[in-house]
């Protein structure tokens, strides 16, 4: 299995198969709105500048599953995200991470057959896939997006430098 083989609802409500990401690398966020991390944000979005040209898609999944972090609907989130950050990378409705109702993507991501095995711990932990959808690397939630080893995991999984 590889991220290709799962699809997930975009904010909007679409069907979004991630297999249209095929080629890119992805860094996969799991986000929330009413959180201490929330202002990473800006920075993912900023990730989101620098590297889209070069291939990589930022999604940021939101979910509130953390402290209630994330209790609006999807058009709430989505307003929040564009006035308070200008965000523009693609965004999924609400998900699970964990537990028996987990997405059967943070499934694949967080399983035993994983090499970064383990429940999410907080709201903004970070997985990177790569061009061909296999996981790269996966970081702790208080990373913040301009973490010089997160960039380097990002350009490996794009193999470019910028």
């Amino acid at each position: 299995m590889n991220l290709h083989d799962f699809s997930v609802k975009t904010i909007d409500g679409q069907a979004l198969n991630l297999g249209d990401y095929t080629g890119q690398a992805v860094l996969l966020v799991n986000v929330a709105s009413e959180c201490g991390l929330t202002p990473q944000y800006a920075g993912l979005e900023k990730l989101h500048e620098a590297y889209s040209d070069s291939g990589l898609v930022v999604l940021g999944l939101p979910c509130n599953q953390f402290g209630g972090q994330e209790p609006g609907a999807e058009p709430q989130i989505k307003a929040f995200c564009e006035s308070n950050y200008q965000i523009t990378f693609p965004m999924t409705a609400r998900i699970e991470v964990n537990g028996d109702g987990a997405d059967p993507l943070y499934q694949w991501l967080t399983g035993s057959e994983s090499p970064f095995p383990g429940d999410i711990t907080w709201n903004f932990e970070k997985f990177i896939v790569d061009r061909d959808g296999l996981i790269a690397a996966r970081f702790d939630p208080k990373t913040e997006p301009d973490d010089p080893g997160l960039k380097e995991a990002i350009e490996a999984a794009l193999n470019v430098e910028l």
